[in-house]
């Protein structure tokens, strides 16, 4: 049995909100440069390269990539062999407060949707546990905004409308959402269970990184098919025109009643964001081991004698920091 503190949940979600708003995930960075360099559109190529300099102005400056720095969703893998010292939903929203209040972040929730009113701190957070086994705490933070939040469409197809009425309803989302979620966009798109997992596996859907297509053949093909699809409709960077529309999406199903094909689309646009670790124990120190090669992945938490032990086994090449939940140093034997 592992114990994790509060105050370790806490510090490490208000340095994931931080990073999160400033840092745009590799894979869409990537996603869009590929863009700018194949958009044949010059205005369209043009508004992707504002969009770029956005990108590497808020690098620069150490400010938001998007002044919408939007609703906290968290996402929390957590080991069935782990205890929680304190309140762990209290530790989470105070890791949210606090990100976005040393951040400057924008502060965008309101404390009942009908009567509304500013919370003033950007809580409560979205939070969606997932238990998994093992002594580990993985925490990722999207914030997600709502110009292409409010996009977003959920629909219980008969089973008889079958995967061209699933195909239908994706790219008629795209086709109406139109200019509004600040394409170029990215789609979380989920299929299967019930009427309210379904919406989760749409946002479950934009975790996933966009050059890691889905394990299955059969939708890692319909992914393809809906993005080619959907970039035909020529709606383009902000609504000017253009081959780029979608950046990528991401398809995630699960098994579902006989008479049911449920259907969720979450929109994002090109700013989907995500960050995410371990949560590290409170003084502890993480050695973590990655090669450009041969990328071991190992993470041991353990005394300096121990990791010695284990950095062994790995080529000189090896690159090894020390990591601790405020700094990182060069590690040399």
């Amino acid at each position: 049995m592992r114990t994790i503190s509060a105050q370790s949940i806490t510090d490490t979600v208000a340095q994931l909100c931080i990073k999160a708003n400033t840092q745009l995930p590799q894979d869409v960075q990537a996603a869009l440069e590929k863009a700018r360099e194949e958009e044949p559109w010059p205005l369209a190529k043009n508004t992707l390269d504002l969009l770029w300099s956005n990108l590497g102005a808020a690098k620069e400056k150490d400010l938001p990539i998007c002044q919408d720095t939007g609703m906290a969703c968290v996402f929390v893998e957590l080991g069935t062999d782990v205890h929680i010292d304190g309140s762990f939903e209290a530790a989470i929203h105070e890791g949210v407060r606090r990100g976005y209040t040393d951040g400057y972040l924008r502060k965008s929730i309101v404390a009942d949707p009908l009567r509304r009113g500013n919370t003033g701190d950007n809580t409560p957070a979205a939070i969606t546990v997932h238990l998994v086994d093992g002594e580990g705490c993985r925490i990722t933070v999207a914030p997600k905004g709502f110009g292409s939040e409010n996009m977003s469409r959920i629909q219980m197809l008969k089973p008889a409308d079958g995967v061209e009425g699933f195909k239908k309803f994706v790219v008629d989302t795209v086709r109406l959402a139109g200019s509004n979620p600040c394409p170029p966009i990215v789609l979380g798109i989920g299929v299967g269970g019930s009427f309210d997992k379904v919406a989760y596996l749409a946002k479950k859907a934009l975790l996933r990184p966009l050059d890691i297509p889905n394990p299955d053949p059969y939708y890692a093909q319909l992914e393809q098919e809906l993005l080619t699809a959907i970039n035909a409709l020529g709606i383009g960077p902000q609504g000017f025109g253009g081959k780029t529309t979608c950046l990528g999406l991401a398809i995630e199903q699960m098994p579902t009643h006989v008479a049911g094909l449920p259907v969720a689309v979450n929109v994002s646009c090109h700013v989907t964001r995500r960050a995410s670790r371990p949560v590290m124990p409170a003084g502890g120190v993480y050695w973590l081991i990655s090669d450009t090669t041969t990328s071991p992945g190992a993470n041991v938490s353990d005394s300096q004698s121990s990791t010695r032990r284990v950095l062994s086994r790995y080529p000189g090449s090896t690159r090894c920091r020390t990591m601790t939940p405020r700094c990182i140093t060069p590690f040399s034997s």
